[in-house]
């Protein structure tokens, strides 16, 4: 889904104009870009959540040359799906023995 596409599904289930609905994403999308900016984590309780973290620098090595580089450290937002999203992608097996899927949760004995 691209965000035309949400903003069709937003105006849509809210029963508001496009117009509304392209401002209320971009106005949401653009308060949890400041938030991650100021070092704030951002939670919807049960969807997830956004925070920003530091990856540390490190030696890395150019594949074309071999030659060793040094990567900077620098930060990265990272988001943590909750538990209602976690429940409402996760398909249970028809099966409980039927692991060949990645989404199988049940453990091997």
């Amino acid at each position: 889904m691209n965000k035309p596409e949400l903003v069709s599904k937003i105006a849509e289930s809210a029963d508001i104009t496009k117009t509304t609905a392209e401002k209320a994403l971009k106005s949401t999308l653009g308060a949890i870009a400041k938030a991650l900016a100021n070092d704030e984590s951002v939670v919807f309780i049960g969807f997830g959540s956004f925070s920003v973290t530091t990856r540390a620098a490190r030696i890395g090595r150019n594949p074309k040359t071999g030659k060793e580089i040094k990567i900077a450290e620098k930060k990265i937002v990272k988001f943590r799906a909750g538990k209602n999203l976690k429940d409402a992608i996760y398909v249970k097996p028809k099966n409980p023995g039927d692991c060949a899927s990645k989404t199988c949760k049940t453990k091997k004995k």
